[in-house]
């Protein structure tokens, strides 16, 4: 995976999410609300200020700082080619758009645009970056767990 492959990934992913998250303020928010599947989904406008539930609320630098270190790690680990396939390199690039994502909101809009309402349980309304960076950390761990190697154990094979 080539180091011009690796943006071009990341920024599509942004950019699905930012024009998503634009749709959602220009024709989402006056409407406030729009039915997907009655009862189970729904698309609803909220103008998010801290993380799930509302935690941390308007704590904007902590979030941009974390989103920061986040993608200083991600870009560290390809530097130091710490990840051994392409499933382990696939989950951190889907992270890190998610983290962008976000962060860009925070940065422009001081919150984060969230429009997924899932309404047969008690949860947060959510993004597309929400989803890329919940996504990202199941197949990391999937590699983490399944896939990774520690040097160790390789030397010795």
């Amino acid at each position: 995976m080539t180091i011009l492959m690796t943006l071009l990934a990341v920024v599509a992913m942004v950019l699905v999410d930012q024009v998503v998250k634009y749709w959602a303020v220009t024709v989402l928010a006056p409407i406030g609300s729009i039915p997907l599947i009655p009862g189970i989904l729904q698309l609803t406008y909220v103008e998010n200020r801290g993380a799930a539930f509302s935690l941390l609320e308007n704590q904007t630098w902590l979030f941009v700082l974390l989103a920061a270190v986040v993608v200083g790690a991600i870009v560290y680990a390809f530097r130091k080619n710490l990840i051994q396939n392409i499933w382990g390199k696939a989950s951190l690039l889907v992270i890190c758009a998610g983290a962008v994502g976000n962060v860009i909101d925070r940065i422009v809009h001081q919150y984060v645009v969230d429009m997924i309402e899932v309404l047969f349980v008690r949860f947060p309304v959510f993004n597309i970056a929400d989803i890329y960076v919940t996504v990202g950390v199941v197949m990391f761990a999937i590699y983490y767990l399944f896939q990774h190697k520690d040097p160790d154990e390789m030397e010795h094979k």
